[in-house]
């Protein structure tokens, strides 16, 4: 019970990046772990873990936050007509199986590498949201199906790795392949699940039993952060994607 006290001074915290993830997920397409990775990271470093532990600990939890996340935004989508199933039969299998490849390379990371791997990501988004060309298309189609499976492989691998949808890297590189951005944004969403499920599971396992873990966790997945997230992240995704529908 003392522990589970210790946490609750931050619980509002991440009710708050819960909201602000859940929107934007469905806004964008993307699992909302550029919101809570840094968030969860700030959570477990203040509650004692180690900085080494817990940059896992987030990246863990966000992915399987994601699963959620990613589900209510897709299934919003879905029902608006703006997911490629067609995109989603070739990508998926790649997605996944990169995914699962990423997880595993994180577990051999050490915390100082997961911070950096995630910092240079959210510098390069951020320089090319600054310095890009607003809806500039780059091919008139997607690319010969081989190049889209390699594609999507190191979208999954990358996204495991920093604890994301990959919705940030799947959504302008479908729209510069001239996908619709509502269809880009639809398809990366449901891409978000299969990005997140195999992730978290590699994680909880190469977490298992691991030292300095927080309270109420299932290897690098921590059910309390999760408890917490999932359901705020759940309820706001489909608000955020019925915003993309009229921006």
């Amino acid at each position: 019970m003392d522990e589970l006290v210790q946490y609750l001074p931050y619980l509002g915290m991440l009710v708050g990046a819960g909201v602000v993830a859940g929107f934007i997920a469905g806004l964008f397409g993307v699992g909302g772990g550029t919101i809570t990775v840094p968030v969860l990271y700030y959570w477990f470093t203040h509650i004692g873990v180690s900085p080494d532990v817990a940059m896992h600990v987030s990246v863990a939890t966000s992915l399987a936050t994601i699963i959620a996340t990613s589900l209510s935004s897709s299934h919003a989508h879905e029902k608006r007509g703006s997911v490629d199933h067609d995109i989603l039969k070739l990508w998926g299998p790649f997605i996944g199986g990169g995914s699962i490849l990423g997880a595993l390379i994180a577990g051999f990371m050490s915390g100082d590498a997961m911070r950096l791997f995630f910092g240079t990501f959210l510098i390069a988004i951020a320089l090319y949201m600054l310095i890009g060309k607003d809806g500039k298309v780059l091919r008139e189609s997607l690319p010969v199906a081989n190049v889209q499976r390699a594609i999507a492989t190191f979208i999954g691998t990358f996204s495991s790795i920093v604890g994301v949808g990959g919705g940030a890297l799947s959504v302008p590189t479908l729209a510069a392949c001239n996908v619709p951005m509502q269809r880009a944004v639809g398809t990366s969403s449901a891409l978000g699940v299969i990005v997140a499920i195999p992730g978290a599971i590699g994680f909880i396992l190469s977490g298992w039993g691991h030292e300095g873990l927080p309270p109420f966790s299932l290897g690098y997945v921590s059910l309390m952060g999760l408890m917490v997230l999932l359901p705020t992240t759940a309820l706001l995704a489909p608000v955020g994607a019925k915003a993309a529908h009229y921006l």
